[in-house]
């Protein structure tokens, strides 16, 4: 084993393992609204599926024993809001984005009330890859924690592109995304579309919330997202609906959120807190260099501009 004092050379590593570690539920929110927002539908309500996912997630691994079984389940908890919110929006004169406020208030609130027996319960974690075992440095050893939902994000992401470009399905995705009228001309179904989006877009956001209590910070609590479900929205404006660059921009909120801890570990305690709200100035500040009424964004499904 090596001995290093990190000193402040190690807030780089430190930032950089933080948003690996804080990054991993951005990453998957973000896809799973990229999904959902390229079939022409926005979902503000994925902080419901991530919070109803870390619950979910955490109670089924602490009753079976299984991580990976609590990952599934709370995926498929995501797939059952994903598919609520869906069918609601299917009806006419329903707008989206209060669907997706009511679906948050009300995830979030069943979440709270089904959680409660499981905030003090330890449930198995999900396993990690140790990159830092060479190490006697506490603060790397933790920083080169890379957990395995981590890795499949990191693969997830380029084969949704691919899946955006070349499946059929994605294909129509996309069309139906572009444009409405253009789909139903083509003969294909809209709503079947965007219901099948909409859900596996859930789905994603479940899986992300699972690590949140399966991982880190490893529990279940009611402040566990922090808004991160609706921070994913403007993550994927930012991304410009590419979803490699969702995984590049969920690594900056990551690092942006871990910066306040970083600068701890060394001991520069000024400005902790200040440093903390660095993921929501970050996400303030993307609003509203992206406002514009006179143009549409590069990448912006073409539907998204009539919400």
């Amino acid at each position: 084993m090596v001995e290093a004092d990190p000193g402040y050379a190690g807030v780089l590593i430190a930032v950089l393992g933080g948003a690996i570690r804080v990054g991993t539920p951005f990453l998957f929110v973000s896809l799973g609204e990229c999904l959902t927002e390229k079939s022409g539908r926005i979902n503000l309500g994925l902080e419901a599926n991530l919070i109803m996912g870390a619950m979910s997630g955490y109670g089924v691994a602490y009753l079976s024993g299984s991580a990976w079984l609590g990952v599934l389940v709370a995926g498929l908890t995501g797939v059952v809001l994903g598919l609520i919110h869906a069918l609601l929006c299917q009806q006419d004169k329903v707008n989206d984005i209060a669907v997706g406020i009511a679906m948050m208030l009300f995830g979030t609130g069943l979440a709270f009330y089904l959680g409660k027996p499981f905030i003090q319960p330890v449930a198995p974690r999900l396993p990690s890859i140790e990159l830092g075992a060479w190490s006697d440095s506490p603060v790397l050893r933790a920083a080169l924690e890379i957990n395995a939902l981590f890795v499949v994000g990191v693969i997830l992401a380029p084969l949704m592109a691919w899946f955006f470009r070349y499946a059929r399905w994605g294909l129509l995705v996309r069309t139906v995304g572009e444009s409405r009228d253009a789909a139903l001309a083509m003969g294909i179904n809209v709503n079947r579309v965007r219901l099948y989006a909409t859900m596996g877009g859930g789905f994603l956001a479940g899986v992300g919330g699972s690590f949140l209590s399966l991982y880190y910070p490893g529990s279940w609590n009611e402040g566990l997202s922090s808004g991160q479900g609706l921070m994913a929205v403007a993550l994927v404006i930012f991304a410009r609906w590419n979803p490699v660059y969702c995984l590049y921009a969920s690594l900056l909120f990551g690092g942006a959120a871990a910066l306040g801890p970083a600068l701890q570990s060394v001991g520069i305690t000024w400005g902790y807190y200040l440093f903390n709200a660095a993921p929501y100035v970050l996400t303030l500040g993307i609003m509203i260099a992206t406002s514009s009424r006179k143009q549409r964004f590069a990448g912006m499904p073409g539907e998204m501009s009539n919400i």
